[in-house]
């Protein structure tokens, strides 16, 4: 194997194994921020040392062996036990050293403790938005801080600054590395979801840039939200999620023309479509539907996209169910954005004049006032009216509004068209 063969493996074994790693080690030390930097050093002894005598058997093993030494190594030399970790004396250092007796066995633990606690530390309320997205694609993700960093078109020092504000602030906060009680559990369930639909979201359809879709952050949130509804899998909530990015992702082929020009839902290749995603996808929704209790915010969205799913051309589909299944989303999770995608709906099944009252009803909230999609369904609603003046100049704001180049283009397109329309 050369030396870059074993560069390449490296770099993916850290991918698979970085996040159960540092999980382990934030165990021992208490401490997310010092897991990392060991996880690390035990990277930099591998790139030292594996193109020399070859990958082990049990990457992962030796990571988490080459990273124990090092702990304990530096708390004997820097007398961190003390200075960081004084309460627990000589017991910490004990902890480490017989914590993990079998390290294979660690690596392979079935039921996952240490990565749930890992998901729900990153994930804390008591970091913002930007941060718990940050810390978990660097944690949980494998990613480095410059792929975090393009995949949201940010400067590479933001996003380390936000790492490094993020870990400084759990540890300041003294953010308990553990599961969250039971009655404290739905909340931050609730904020776990977010952050891996959020990542999701930004790769589905991308806010800024020169990419319409971007499926490698898609591909990264659905690897979490897997993860995460096999170490939690009697929430049926988790399960909707995954339900809802698999169907998503099974378009993500048809969703870019050759040149990269978006191609709209309704105007999609279906035979593009990745039907294994759209199996998967229907098999968690029904997993989350057997669980009791009724859908949830995300089950019901799941609920929607597979409306799609199952309709093999445009015309085949259920419009008036999608509109009952907007309806039951509106009850459970209010929100402007949701009631715009109901108005779509309300314009397919029951005439684009239906939808506009809706959407003409959003036009004062003030959250949607530079939202570039209100002004977009708008202007596809008047245009189905054969108001082509009032179209073209919806479809000229939305394009106004939007950071996405690709989206732009496309907005504009639109409003050309309603320029050549007939009165």
């Amino acid at each position: 194997m050369t030396a870059s063969d074993t560069h390449r493996a490296i770099d993916a074994v850290w991918r698979i194994e970085s996040a159960r790693l540092i999980a382990g080690l934030a165990r021992m030390v208490r401490d997310v921020g010092l897991a990392e930097d060991l996880a690390q050093d035990a990277l930099v002894a591998a790139l030292e040392r594996w193109p020399r005598t070859g990958v082990p058997d049990n990457p992962g093993a030796w990571l988490m062996a080459a990273a124990k030494r090092r702990a304990i190594d530096g708390f004997r030399r820097d007398r961190m036990l003390e200075r960081k970790h004084q309460e627990l004396g000589a017991e910490l250092e004990a902890r480490i050293e017989s914590a993990v007796p079998d390290l294979d066995a660690a690596l392979d633990d079935p039921v996952g403790d240490d990565l749930l606690r890992l998901v729900f530390t990153c994930c804390h309320p008591v970091l913002g938005t930007e941060a718990r997205v940050a810390l978990t694609l660097r944690m949980l993700g494998g990613l480095s801080t410059e792929e975090i960093a393009r995949a949201f078109l940010v400067p590479t020092p933001t996003i380390a600054q936000r790492i490094v504000r993020a870990k400084r602030t759990l540890t300041e906060s003294r953010v308990p590395f553990e599961v969250p009680l039971a009655n404290e559990l739905p909340a931050r369930l609730a904020s776990v979801l977010e952050v891996v639909y959020l990542i999701f979201n930004e790769g589905y359809s991308a806010t800024a840039g020169d990419d319409w879709v971007r499926p490698a952050l898609c591909e990264d949130a659905l690897r979490l939200g897997r993860i995460l509804a096999g170490l939690v899998p009697g929430e049926a909530e988790v399960h909707g999620l995954v339900a809802l990015m698999e169907i998503q992702a099974s378009r993500l082929g048809a969703r870019v023309g050759p040149g990269g020009e978006p191609v709209l839902l309704l105007d999609q290749d279906r035979r593009r479509w990745d039907y294994l995603l759209i199996r998967r996808g229907l098999a968690a929704l029904e997993k989350a539907a057997s669980l009791g209790g009724g859908l949830g915010p995300y089950g019901l969205q799941a609920a929607i996209a597979a409306c799609h799913a199952r309709a093999r051309t445009a015309a085949e589909t259920d419009w008036v169910r999608m509109a009952a299944l907007y309806d039951a989303l509106a009850r459970a999770a209010p929100s402007p954005v949701v009631e715009l995608n109901r108005a779509v709906a309300l314009g397919m099944a029951f005439g684009p004049a239906a939808g506009l009252a809706l959407a003409d009803q959003l036009t004062g909230i003030a959250s949607l006032r530079n939202y570039h999609l209100l002004p977009s369904v708008r202007g596809d609603l008047l245009a189905k009216l054969g108001r082509a003046d009032e179209a073209r100049a919806e479809f000229e704001r939305a394009a106004s509004l939007t950071r996405n180049e690709r989206e732009r283009a496309l907005l504009l397109a639109r409003a050309r068209e309603c320029e050549s329309a007939p009165a």
